[in-house]
């Protein structure tokens, strides 16, 4: 039998229309003649949704009794008995409820398909179980269904539904999600814009690998190997010079035409010494690169074309970006072809952009030559084979007319000829053309001729002065090419060091960036600062990169301070510039150190700023009660006024209310003391929030008729402090009475969110601008200096309910107003059983 095929519509998030995507392709079914029947769709109330369900023939669910409640899921047996061609199984994650044949639905699934029956289905991206934990972190839900990754693979055709997440919104507040009573909670955690964008960009990413998959096995199936070139990968080479954002910015314009193409900017480093690029420019590039959207890497080369092209080839690169090369002719000529020329000669199938700037054809930014070895090997082969050259077709050209010229002159021009040698490839290349041209100008011009005797003293003479000054000119030349060299390294090492003194000015670097420009200046695989213990051991106070137990680089910094690097051993020219970065290494933990103590001053200062405010208002607002209740006492214990019972019981009543005045204001001053020395005594329990809400109302008296509490049934219990709790909501609610207008007083409700509980005071009046969210939770603090009380009321709810571990944060309320949310944790998972399980917010 045939294995039926399965068609999956996958979405970001429920509401998207996946549901309806599907029924909407089984009427297409129905009117081609296809025999359809729905084997279960969870309209979820949505009147489109269910109106699509007419002309369907649907099989009836089967009914299961657990833990007392019945509940209804797809009967499996009945769709195989009646063997349509095709079957809509909708929630393809869906768990299945107790005593069903299959754990979860995906499994029913699966033996419609063994029984050769095609099924439509339905998924959302949060239920994949490769995306599980990174779902969890985007949305704090934890996902109980989930779906192995392979069976959605294993469909045949897979159709995002894809919706932008402000049109989703619109659809959640307009009701066409939810219902009413769920839609502010929806809107508030879930179904954020956050959460939304990186949802869809989940989906959008996992439908386009799947996408990628088939292409591979097209290709497979077909013995395709020419290179595909679907996707763009753009590498731009820097070199730390100024001409680097016009190629980050060149390569971000060929990958944003191109469509969907990646960015990727590489800097290589050279391993033989400090780098010529400046660490501030490459920094700021970095920047720059993140800023479009692409990626900054780092690599060590000695070759910097190849290091450039292996790059690439490892990204699997379709581009390259490079600059026109800052050589000018005379230094092409004597050195060779630069880096640009070259990754144009060696790229391969790869394209090469070279982008024309402003510095090309002039040598710019500081260079630190090696000091060791002079000019390369290479350039000195070079050099060898063109002396030769020079030499054997000067000497052509002088035999002919060693009749008008005479030995002296033959020689100056072979001396010429050695001098060019020595300019083009030193000293050894120029030593070795003086031998061979003192041998030619034997040979062919010193009698007796094509031989190498010399007969006339004066001729031994002429050839012996001719080698000695080619040699010293050689060395001559040489030793000006290598102060040359020696005067460019000191003057790059005084840039380098003059950057690192205008950075220690400014305070430009901390220690981790600091280490990191050390790590890439002096081309390191790891550096690390290490601190003398007290014992005389060390350890590591910061480090970048991976440094082993024995390093190669140690750089003493007084008596405490250690400077380890690793990755090669360093020359003693190096050294001299690595010190002055140890000690400003040194220098930026002290002054970080002493940031630390500067903090902990302004924390203290701070603290007795917060005293003298808790002095001045407690000061006005005990006084206050004191003197009311001090009045009304001191009028009832006077014989001079006759009060009636009425008065008398006025007067009680002030005392009384003074003094409940002043006894929450101790409270409160006691509580928040207590918090802030962290010797609050917390006794979390299981308990109801609906205990909580009535308690914390019915707290305010006369106060409680004005207050609209809705909480719904079957809430799990929350794990907190009963008593704190009812503070925390007594505070809330007795604030949003107070700025709530008449007609439409504030309401309580409550909504289970994951493993957590939310309680929320809605009120509609003035609000709170977002800006001044903060200021409210500020001890003390009366926004606006409006109303009465040392304004400890937010401040001491937020440091109670974080007590709990929980949290307090406003919202604004639709309409106008002010919605403070209180969350708890719950004492079981969030999730209420329920007819729709794999709904994010059942």
């Amino acid at each position: 039998m045939a294995r039926g095929r399965l068609r999956i519509y996958l979405g970001m998030a429920p509401g998207v229309g996946k549901t309806y995507a599907m029924l909407s392709e089984g009427q297409r079914g129905l009117a081609r003649g296809k025999d359809v029947v729905v084997g279960v769709v969870e309209t979820h109330g949505r009147a489109a949704t269910a109106k699509l369900l007419d002309g369907f023939e649907v099989v009836p669910r089967r009914t299961l009794v657990y833990r007392g409640a019945e509940f209804t899921e797809m009967d499996l047996d009945a769709v195989l008995a009646r063997r349509p061609q095709l079957a809509l199984v909708d929630e393809l994650a869906h768990s299945n409820v107790p005593g069903s044949r299959h754990a979860k639905r995906w499994e029913d699934v699966e033996e419609l398909l063994a029984a050769g029956i095609d099924v439509i289905t339905t998924v959302n991206i949060q239920h994949l179980e490769s995306l599980n934990d990174v779902i969890e972190r985007i949305t704090g839900v934890v996902q109980q269904e989930r779906i192995p990754d392979e069976v959605v693979r294993r469909a045949e055709a897979i159709e995002l539904v894809d919706m932008s997440p402000e049109a989703l919104r619109r659809r959640m507040a307009h009701g066409n999600v939810y219902p009413s009573d769920r839609i502010d909670a929806a809107l508030a955690h879930y179904f954020r814009p956050g959460n939304l964008i990186a949802l869809r960009e989940l989906a959008l990413l996992w439908v386009a690998g799947r996408v990628d998959e088939a292409l591979q096995r097209y290709r497979h199936e077909h013995s395709i190997d020419t290179p595909w070139e679907t996707t763009e990968r753009i590498v731009v080479g820097l070199t730390g010079g100024p001409e680097g954002d016009t190629l980050i910015r060149r390569g971000a314009r060929i990958a944003a035409r191109v469509g969907g193409g990646e960015l990727l900017a590489v800097h290589v480093t050279r391993s033989d010494g400090l780098s010529g690029a400046s660490p501030k420019q490459l920094a700021r590039q970095r920047l720059l690169v993140e800023q479009l959207g692409g990626g900054f890497h780092q690599v060590v080369g000695d070759d910097p074309a190849t290091a450039m092209l292996d790059f690439a080839r490892a990204e699997n690169a379709t581009q390259v970006v490079v600059g026109a090369s800052r050589r000018g002719r005379l230094t092409t000529f004597l050195t060779g072809e630069g880096v640009s020329a070259r990754v144009v000669r060696e790229s391969g199938p790869i394209d090469v952009h070279i982008v024309t700037h402003e510095k090309a054809g002039r040598r710019g930014g500081p260079a630190l030559p090696a000091m060791s070895g002079g000019l390369t090997v290479a350039r000195q082969l070079r050099a060898s084979i063109a002396g030769v050259v020079l030499l054997v077709a000067l000497t052509a050209v002088l035999v002919p007319l060693k009749g008008p010229l005479n030995l002296t002159t033959e020689l100056l021009l072979y001396l010429v000829a050695v001098v060019a040698i020595a300019l083009m490839g030193g000293m050894w290349p120029a030593l070795g053309a003086a031998v061979v041209g003192t041998l030619l100008a034997n040979f062919f011009f010193t009698p007796p001729l094509h031989t190498l005797t010399i007969n006339e003293r004066n001729n031994i003479i002429a050839l012996g002065v001719f080698l000695a000054v080619a040699v010293m000119v050689s060395l001559a030349v040489h030793r000006a090419a290598e102060r040359t060299r020696r005067a460019a390294r000191a003057a790059a090492e005084a840039q380098t060091l003059a950057r690192l003194a205008g950075s220690v000015l400014r305070g430009d670097h901390g220690l981790p960036a600091l280490l990191d420009q050390i790590r890439e200046t002096f081309a390191l695989s790891g550096v690390a600062l290490t601190e003398r213990d007290a014992d005389g051991g060390w350890h590591t106070v910061r480090s970048t990169g991976e440094v082993p137990d024995n390093p190669e680089v140690r750089v003493q910094v007084g008596e405490r301070f250690l400077l380890v690097g690793a990755g090669r051993l360093l020359p003693a020219s190096d050294r001299r510039v690595l010190d002055a970065f140890a000690v400003h290494a040194a220098a930026a933990l002290e002054r970080g150190r002493l940031a630390e103590r500067a903090a902990e001053a302004t924390g203290l200062a701070a603290t007795d700023r917060l005293r003298t405010a808790l002095l001045r208002a407690v000061g006005h607002d005990l006084r206050s009660p004191l003197a009311s209740a001090k009045a009304a006492v001191s009028s009832l214990r006077g014989h001079d006024v006759a009060w009636s019972e009425e008065e008398r019981d006025e007067l009680l009543a002030t005392a009384d209310e003074s003094l409940d005045r002043l006894h929450r204001l101790v409270d409160n001053l006691l509580d928040m003391s207590r918090l802030q020395a962290g010797v609050l005594s917390v006794a979390p329990a299981a308990t109801g929030v609906d205990e909580i809400a009535v308690r914390a109302v019915d707290s305010l008296g006369p106060l409680a008729a004005h207050v609209d509490v809705r909480i719904p049934d079957a809430l799990p219990a929350a794990l907190a402090d009963p008593v704190l709790a009812e503070r925390v909501v007594a505070n809330l609610v007795g604030n949003a009475v107070k700025h709530s207008p008449r007609d439409r007083p504030p309401l309580v409700t409550a909504s289970c969110l994951g493993e957590a509980l939310q309680l929320r005071v809605v009120d509609h009046g003035p609000g709170v601008p977002p800006a001044e969210w903060d200021r409210i939770f500020t001890p003390f603090q009366r926004l606006g200096d409006r109303g009465t009380g040392v304004g400890l009321g937010l401040a001491l709810s937020r440091g109670l309910a974080e007590a709990m571990d929980g949290t307090l944060v406003p919202e604004e309320t639709p309409g106008g107003g002010l919605t403070m949310v209180f969350t708890l944790p719950a004492v079981a998972p969030g999730r209420v059983p329920g007819p729709y399980p794999s709904d994010p917010l059942s």
